[in-house]
């Protein structure tokens, strides 16, 4: 997307792909890449899963929401300064409005604390969702979103450590974890169990597009939406964050499209 847009604006633009597993880094090597990108000269980096929340420790400044958030996606380097700010948030909240108004927000069910989820909870948060629960398989860390979103919005916000009876009084689901991935198969719970048409159905996961998941809520006639949508999204605001340029949100998603 980022290449494509930039090319598409006459840019001279570069953008590289550090995979640590294809290239057997360990993650305690985060520090390091980042380091290296910045003395090579890059505008800066986009930080995906497992990385939203250590790559903090590496950077010397957050964006107001980024800091409110506690997850990076997107680190700038200007100044001679790390600055690590959220664009993941904005993205989903921006694909939610897009493509699922009508939907309850009375009650929602997230799935995943981690980077990824404390970005999305913010935004259901901010999309004016009444009540939030959290299920994460580390009880701990739902805990600990729980309250620092309860502290911020002041809603009813809660971690729960068993999900099935928050999934029935849930109008709305929400994966905010890996799971699903091409890397991690499977859904994270089990949808033939109290999955129903009412609810409609949010992935965060975008490599694949339709998810085991949300396959099974199609089937059901449940509304979904991909994680395609903030992939493209996020991607938006941080061309613009790294270049100073607007990309246009149509073209991104067409780059997305042609290379999925």
């Amino acid at each position: 997307m980022h290449q494509r847009e930039g090319a598409r604006l006459g840019m001279r633009f570069t953008y590289a792909l550090v995979d640590f597993d294809r290239l057997r880094l360990p993650d305690g090597a985060l520090g390091e890449v980042v380091a290296a990108a910045e003395r090579l000269g890059f505008a800066g980096v986009n930080v995906t899963h497992p990385f939203k929340q250590s790559v903090i420790a590496h950077l010397g400044d957050l964006s107001p929401e980024a800091a409110a958030i506690g997850a990076v996606n997107t680190v700038v380097f200007a100044n001679g300064r790390r600055v690590g700010h959220n664009t993941d948030s904005w993205g989903f909240a921006e694909s939610f409005r897009e493509r699922m108004s009508g939907c309850s927000l009375d009650r929602v069910l997230q799935f995943g604390a981690g980077g990824g989820g404390a970005a999305v909870a913010h935004a259901l948060l901010e999309l004016g969702v009444g009540e939030l629960e959290i299920f994460d398989t580390d009880s701990g860390r739902a805990a600990q979103l729980s309250q620092n979103l309860a502290g911020r919005f002041g809603k009813t916000i809660a971690a729960v450590r068993e999900p099935r009876a928050a999934l029935v009084r849930a109008a709305g689901i929400v994966n905010a974890t890996p799971i699903g991935m091409d890397k991690y198969p499977g859904t994270p719970f089990e949808p033939g169990l109290l999955l129903t048409s009412r609810h409609w159905v949010a992935d965060i996961v975008y490599f694949p597009q339709e998810t085991e998941l949300l396959q099974f809520a199609q089937e059901l006639g449940c509304r979904t939406l991909a994680g395609t949508g903030m992939a493209v999204y996020q991607a938006v605001r941080a061309f613009e964050l790294f270049t100073g340029v607007a990309p246009d949100r149509a073209a991104m998603t067409h780059h997305f499209e042609a290379a999925a």
